[in-house]
C-alpha cells in the first residue's frame, strides 16, 4: 500500500501545553477505503520518515482526523507544519473494533488522556447509528482539565440525553466542576454491569492495569473487553514483524484485541 498525498486543511491545538495538535487531512489524489473506528494510518513527512497514528475520525466524516502527540522525530516535524502542507497518508490499516458484533448491546468507552483518539472515532460512529445500540457510556479522564481533548465536542456530548458522559481529572483544579478521581475509580462508580455489555478501553498501561479488575468485578467477560495496542509498530503491513506479540502482529492482527485473545499471548504488550 502506497502513501497518497493529503493536504492539512486545519490544525487545532488541543491541550494547554501544546503537545497535542489535531490535524484535519483531506486526500487530494487517489481513493482510500473508509476507515473503521479503531484503525490507524501511517503519516509521512518528506525527509523525516513516517509513523503510525490512530484515526480519530469516523467513516462518515469529511476529513481524516489525527490528534498527534509530539514525541519523536516525525511527530515533531508534523507539529511544525502549517495548514496547507501536503503530507503522505497510508491507510487505513489494522482491524478496528468489531462494532457490527455489538449491536443491541450496551457500550462502555473508557479513555485515559491522549488515548481517547480512536474512541472519539468510535463514539461518533455510535452516535451516528444510535438506534442500533443499547446504552452508551463514555468515561474519559486526564491529569488536569487542560489536557482534555475535543473540548467543544465534549460540551455538546454532555447535552445529549442518549449518552452517559463522565469526565474526570486526577486532582481538583480551579474552575473544574466535573468528577475528580482516577479513571478506574470512576469506572467502578458509574459503569453499568457487564450483562449484555461491551467495554472498549484505551489509555496508559497503568490505567488499563487497574481498570481491568474493575470491569471483571462488574461482570464483563474477557470476550467482551477490548483493548487497543500500539506495540512498536513500524511498517504497518506485518512485513517487518517489529510489532509481534508472540505469533500475533499488532499492526495486522490488531491493533484491537479482546482480553480473551490477549490472555493467550505472551505478556509482552
Amino acid at each position: 500500500m502506497y502513501s497518497l498525498p493529503a493536504r492539512i486543511e486545519k490544525i487545532v491545538v488541543e491541550t494547554e501545553d501544546g503537545l497535542i495538535k489535531s490535524f484535519y487531512l483531506k486526500p487530494i489524489e487517489g481513493a482510500l477505503p473508509l476507515p473503521r473506528p479503531g484503525q490507524f494510518a501511517m503519516l509521512s513527512v518528506p525527509g523525516k520518515g513516517e509513523c503510525p497514528i490512530g484515526i480519530a475520525s469516523a467513516p462518515h466524516e469529511e476529513y481524516w482526523l489525527f490528534s498527534i502527540f509530539r514525541t519523536g522525530l516525525v511527530t515533531d516535524a508534523l507539529h511544525r507544519l502549517p495548514e496547507g502542507t501536503i503530507i503522505g497518508l497510508r491507510g487505513p490499516l489494522g482491524n478496528g473494533y468489531p462494532l457490527e458484533k455489538f449491536r443491541e448491546k450496551n457500550i462502555v468507552l473508557i479513555a485515559g488522556g491522549f488515548a481517547i483518539t480512536t474512541l472519539r472515532a468510535t463514539l461518533v460512529y455510535l452516535l451516528k447509528h444510535r438506534q442500533d445500540y443499547g446504552e452508551v457510556t463514555m468515561i474519559y479522564g486526564a491529569r488536569n482539565p487542560g489536557l482534555l481533548l475535543y473540548k467543544n465536542e465534549l460540551n455538546e456530548w454532555q447535552k445529549r440525553e442518549d449518552l452517559n458522559l463522565y469526565l474526570t481529572v486526577d486532582v481538583e483544579a480551579p474552575g473544574w466542576e466535573g468528577l475528580v478521581g482516577f479513571v478506574p475509580q470512576i469506572t467502578e462508580k458509574v459503569a453499568p454491569q457487564g450483562e449484555n455489555a461491551v467495554a472498549l478501553v484505551c489509555g496508559p498501561p497503568v490505567m488499563i492495569k487497574f481498570t481491568l479488575p474493575i470491569l471483571e468485578k462488574l461482570g464483563f467477560s474477557p470476550e467482551n473487553i477490548y483493548l487497543s495496542l500500539e506495540n512498536r509498530m513500524r511498517c504497518g503491513l506485518g512485513l517487518c514483524r517489529h510489532c509481534n506479540v508472540g505469533p500475533a502482529l499488532v499492526c495486522k492482527d490488531g491493533p484491537v484485541f479482546s482480553l480473551s485473545e490477549l490472555k493467550r499471548l505472551p505478556p509482552e504488550y
